[in-house]
């Protein structure tokens, strides 16, 4: 697991049936890279969340099929990322 924040929200309107209706959400790691996750949980630009990736990341939504290798598996209520 990686904590990210939220920079934005994708729109996507045409999309393989494996990610189904599953909102997409723009993160930026530690490092600045940007990432792009579902999101099961209705995160918003600012929020910090906690990730889940890889294999992980199917069991992290509602239904194991959908095609992610990125999920958002919550928001944090209160984090300091300057320690």
């Amino acid at each position: 697991m990686e904590i990210m924040q939220v920079t934005g929200s994708l729109v996507c309107t045409e999309r393989v049936a494996g990610i189904g209706h599953m909102h997409l959400r723009l993160l930026r790691n530690n490092k600045g890279k940007q990432m792009v996750a579902v999101d099961p949980v209705g995160a918003r630009p600012g929020n910090w969340v906690f990730t889940a990736s890889g294999s992980a990341a199917r069991f992290a939504c509602p239904d194991p099929a959908t095609i992610t290798d990125l999920t958002i598996g919550g928001i944090i209520d209160h984090w300091c990322p300057d320690g």
